[in-house]
């Protein structure tokens, strides 16, 4: 029995196809992409049920883990869940028009405003947490708890040298 998958055959045929190249990073970077795609479709579901999409639960989330008064400023939220002001802005509209978020005046600046969560914004999004937790928990169930710190690390790894060596300023780079 075989443990190659499909990014395996894909690799075997740019070797074949390319071998002046080294395709070994598709090994990698081909997984992440293949399973990015699964977890957003295995994580979509358990927003759905509940009305909500992504970005709603993000923002829902975001406030809920600020800690009481569940507030925070537009732009707070904006840094946190690291979506532009303008997508802010739609995802809290939707969020205030299902009772599940409100807009308060900053008392620091009449100017600002504040995003709290309301009552049932906290039922909401206590109970869709505990979802997704069990949810996620379900998807690493194949791995051990070793496995998983391991993971953990060469992830939070591979991160650190995106940040250093910044990929995407050299992607753009070499688009150009």
């Amino acid at each position: 029995m075989s443990n190659e998958d499909h990014v395996d055959a894909i690799v075997a045929q740019w070797e074949r196809e390319r071998p002046d190249l080294d395709s070994s990073p598709l090994h990698v970077i081909g997984r992440i992409s293949r399973l990015a795609d699964t977890v957003d479709e295995l994580l979509r579901p358990v927003f759905a049920a509940r009305g909500l999409g992504d970005g709603d639960f993000d923002v829902l989330a975001t406030l809920r883990r600020s800690g009481a008064p569940y507030e925070l400023t537009p732009g707070e939220l904006g840094a946190s869940t690291m979506v532009t002001s303008g997508a802010v802005t739609k995802r809290v509209d939707r969020l205030e028009r299902a009772g599940f978020v409100e807009r308060r005046v900053d008392t620091s600046d009449a100017r600002g405003r504040r995003i709290r969560l309301t009552q049932q914004g906290i039922a909401m999004i206590d109970e869709a947490y505990t979802v997704h937790m069990a949810n996620e928990a379900r998807m690493l169930a194949g791995l051990t708890a070793e496995e998983r710190a391991d993971l953990v690390r060469l992830l939070r790894r591979l991160a650190e040298s995106f940040a250093a060596g910044s990929p995407r300023n050299a992607a753009l780079e070499m688009q150009g």
